[in-house]
């Protein structure tokens, strides 16, 4: 959970259909907008009544997101870090299956943005549920509102009474992301359904894009997770020499 609405609701229909849930909330360290953040998850998972764990970056790695000198973008660099800690904090404490909040608009304008750069080696792995590989070193993942678009998650916020921060990440602005989910958002205003036709189109197509996937599992020779190199990209940008354990301790 973030501290926005999307998890916010995702882990409040899991609870409500009786999923034995835990959550994570990973502090990003980007000064007053992270500390809020995770203020926001706290009230959120204390309602729900499900454990809440926090990683702090900053804490755990030496910098916050968007303190690291680097040519990459920030959004770029936050994302394979945020990937990584969810995959291997489920896979050190034994989860079965890691949930995310990505609503209908996330997934359109992702693959929107990764058909516009002809990235077939990421729409040949996207969808609702991405099953476990690698001896179980890559967790299951599923995306429950993959088809509720922005719109019906505050409209089921707001009918909860689920408080949630409003504000975009600092680092957010000039995201391609947005970008693209603004044209998405035009067309979907002249032509409604425009999005959930285009997901459903891509999904029914994927298989064309499976054919062309090359990419082959090594292990990281410091955190010995999945990697396509000998060095993971999560160790490998943050110039890690030991991996990292995030089991609980009980």
């Amino acid at each position: 959970v973030s501290g926005g609405k999307d998890s916010a609701v995702t882990a409040h229909v899991l609870k409500k259909f009786g999923y034995n849930i835990e959550c994570l909330h990973i502090n990003l360290g980007i000064g007053e907008y992270s500390e809020t953040s995770e203020i926001y998850a706290k009230k959120q998972c204390e309602i729900i009544g499900a454990p809440l764990h926090i990683v702090r970056v900053r804490e755990l790695l030496g910098h916050g997101i968007g303190e690291v000198r680097t040519r990459r973008p920030t959004c770029s660099y936050c994302g394979l870090t945020k990937r990584y800690i969810f995959n291997k904090f489920a896979y050190d404490n034994g989860f079965d299956v890691v949930a995310t909040g990505h609503n209908l608009d996330d997934e359109a304008s992702f693959i929107f943005n990764n058909i516009m750069n002809w990235n077939t080696q990421y729409l040949a792995k996207q969808g609702p549920v991405t099953p476990s590989e690698f001896n179980g070193k890559l967790v299951k993942k599923v995306k429950p509102l993959y088809e509720v678009t922005e719109r019906e998650v505050v409209a089921y916020a707001l009918a909860n009474g689920i408080e949630y921060k409003m504000e975009e990440c600092p680092h957010a602005g000039g995201a391609t992301t947005l970008e693209w989910k603004a044209i998405l958002n035009e067309m979907e205003e002249k032509r409604p359904g425009t999005k959930i036709n285009f997901v459903k189109g891509y999904l029914r197509k994927k298989g064309l894009f499976e054919a062309e996937l090359e990419e082959e599992f090594k292990e990281c020779k410091v955190c010995r997770m999945p990697s396509s190199g000998e060095v993971c990209s999560f160790c490998g940008f943050w110039g890690l020499e030991k991996p990292v354990d995030f089991r609980v301790k009980k």
